[in-house]
């Protein structure tokens, strides 16, 4: 199963020669003109709100832009979206990276919803198409161009079943035949290829989702000369045996700083003050099944007389001093991540996962850390 990651991948490296298919790019005058005939057909006479979803390059928007629409066009690849800006220069259209499926739009505010060759590609076509109608003020309608594309291994979507999944919304369906149209392809076409103009009886509710949370975790850097202490996992049911910076999770109520207090006390026995402690990092971390974490890494280092002790024998095997330059493989992923970034002077850093990842530290990688800022201290090396 393909990621999103993957998906944006993919359309990124086709951005550069998309337009070379006659439908894509609308180079040939005839094509273009064909297009626009049959787009004037679909949408209101009025100006309305456009929106298209995988918009590609921008053709289509740029056709009901100079219809005297006002058009919002989402496409999942940056490239993509690029392209779609330079075509769309000088009008007033908003063009937004964002998933098709779920695009960063407001509930009932558009007239329609135009949608090309897009819904074949989705996992759950009948949850976008309920999405998208959520999308559309009363009365409004979705434009759905698609197809089942080619002979010996045909891929796509039948009328007949692009009907099937609508049958849900109440309302009509307006099927219109293109394959026929060969100045719509620039060639002679035998699959089947068509647009459907759906009007639901109602505006179905927008799909409300669970507002996004994360955890809030804390992980101490104490340093010791030129050595760090690492704490090794045990009876946790995460990354156990697995060498990670002493940390933990804030309870209710608390912040970030006294959460780190408390952890140290109750992990290593040390009582620390606020002036101890120094917030040097904070990431956004994504784990490989998806669960989210930001992480806040304070650094203290080790006073004398104040050696740590192992307070949870029960949660962790042993405690070890490591050199910083030289770190050990045996470690969690993101915990190396963020001392690694520390260590190279950032303070902001995304480190997200993909599914099929390990936890573990990888040397041969995949390497997922992205600093979000340059180095506090340029060239640092601490």
């Amino acid at each position: 199963m393909s990621t999103e990651s993957d998906d944006r991948q993919f359309w990124d490296r086709a951005a550069a020669g998309f337009d070379d298919e006659p439908d894509h790019g609308l180079r040939d005058p005839l094509v273009r003109d064909a297009w626009a005939v049959r787009l004037r057909s679909w949408l209101p006479g009025r100006a309305s709100d456009v929106l298209d979803l995988g918009c590609g390059t921008g053709s289509l928007a740029l056709l009901a832009a100079e219809q005297g629409h006002r058009v919002t066009a989402v496409d999942l690849s940056p490239r993509m979206v690029e392209a779609a800006r330079r075509k769309l220069a000088g009008t007033s259209a908003r063009i937004l990276i964002g998933d098709a499926a779920r695009p960063p739009v407001a509930p009932g505010a558009f007239d329609v919803v135009l949608v090309r060759h897009v819904l074949w590609t989705l996992s759950d076509p009948a949850a976008a198409l309920r999405q998208w109608a959520g999308l559309l003020r009363p009365g409004g309608r979705l434009v759905l161009v698609e197809g089942r594309w080619g002979t010996s291994a045909p891929v796509g979507l039948t009328a007949d079943a692009l009907a099937a999944l609508a049958a849900p919304l109440g309302g009509s369906i307006l099927v219109e035949q293109l394959g026929p149209d060969t100045a719509l392809w620039g060639r002679p076409v035998r699959d089947e290829r068509y647009a459907a103009v759906l009007r639901p009886a109602r505006a179905a509710p927008p799909v409300v989702r669970p507002r996004h949370t994360e955890i809030v975790d804390v992980h101490l850097l104490l340093v010791r000369g030129q050595e760090v202490l690492l704490a090794r996992r045990a009876n946790t049911g995460y990354a156990d045996g697995l060498l990670h910076a002493p940390s933990g999770h804030l309870e209710d109520g608390e912040d970030v700083r006294s959460a780190m207090i408390r952890e140290a006390r109750e992990e290593l026995g040390l009582d620390l003050a606020p002036d101890d402690l120094e917030a040097v990092l904070a990431m956004q971390h994504r784990a490989p099944d998806g669960a989210a974490r930001t992480g806040w890494f304070f650094l203290t280092r080790l006073a004398r007389g104040r050696e740590p002790v192992n307070a949870e024998p029960d949660k962790c095997s042993e405690l070890g001093w490591y050199r910083l330059a030289a770190l050990p493989d045996d470690m969690v992923a993101y915990c190396r991540a963020g001392i690694e970034a520390w260590r190279a002077g950032h303070r902001f850093l995304l480190h997200l996962h993909e599914s099929g990842d390990a936890i573990a530290y990888d040397p041969a990688g995949p390497h997922r850390a992205v600093p979000l800022s340059p180095p506090a201290v340029p060239g640092s090396l601490i």
